[in-house]
């Protein structure tokens, strides 16, 4: 499939999707917003992907929202057709891709954008990397189901409330960035670990994220009894001869 405002990719096991609109700073129109939503889905039902990458084209992952097109849309739609065009659960979806997401953190994530990145399970940045989140500054609510999942209450109430900028190296500190590793070296650290995770057992990784995003309001109790539930009608644990065929072929079948 073609896409107008994206780039897709396969490599080893990861889709790689790049937002590819770098003359406006890969801000986020209603058209990528949809293609970034319909490739994610067929990463998802392709059996070949184990992991799935988002970044940006050029020098910014996104600046956010393209408020050229709210603007036009603030003038030609009532409040009402408005909250229908931007009622969609593409964010959400994106949330709680049923595959390990890493944000591969090429520049500036403003806006909508670090509402996306938010979004994602992960994030890998370099000196370039930058977010804000920037709905209260003007006048919106975002982030408050995606952050806080991230760098915590305390901190994500100072970042929402304050709107101010977060460079790469206090992202890295407060854990907004997983890693912060040299621009020269962003691909290579991100594909690193996509792959890795792209080469353990499918059904194995995708299960633990479905747990730890149903378990997030459980007490641990409810969150034991869910895993046990889970890997004794869902995901049944491999066996020993499934599980570890090296180390047996290394040692013999007799490990007495």
């Amino acid at each position: 499939m073609s896409y107008q405002t994206i780039l897709v990719e396969v490599e080893d096991g990861v889709g790689i999707v790049t937002l590819n609109r770098p003359d406006q700073l890969n801000a986020m129109n209603r058209l990528l917003g949809s293609e970034l939503h319909e490739a994610m889905k067929r990463f998802v039902a392709d059996d070949s992907i184990g992991c799935i990458v988002v970044t940006g084209a050029g020098r910014a992952f996104s600046a956010g929202g393209d408020i050229h097109e709210q603007r036009e849309d603030d003038r030609r739609h009532s409040d009402a057709e408005l909250e229908r065009l931007r009622s969609g659960r593409a964010s959400l979806d994106i949330g709680i891709c049923a595959k390990p997401t890493i944000g591969m953190m090429n520049g500036l994530a403003y806006g909508g954008a670090a509402v996306l990145a938010s979004s994602l399970d992960m994030r890998i940045g370099c000196e370039d990397t930058k977010f804000r989140f920037l709905a209260a500054a003007y006048g919106r609510i975002n982030s408050t189901w995606t952050l806080p999942n991230q760098v915590g209450w305390p901190m994500a109430k100072e970042l929402l409330f304050s709107a101010r900028i977060v460079d790469a190296e206090e992202a890295h500190r407060i854990g907004l960035l997983n890693h912060l590793v040299p621009r020269a070296e962003l691909r290579a650290k991100t594909m690193e670990l996509a792959r890795t995770i792209a080469g353990n057992n499918r059904a194995a990784v995708m299960g633990i994220k479905t747990l730890m995003l149903k378990q997030m309001t459980q007490d641990l109790e409810q969150q034991w009894a869910e895993e046990r539930r889970f890997t004794t009608e869902i995901v049944r644990g491999a066996k020993a001869e499934d599980a570890f065929p090296e180390f047996i072929a290394r040692k013999g079948r007799s490990l007495g």
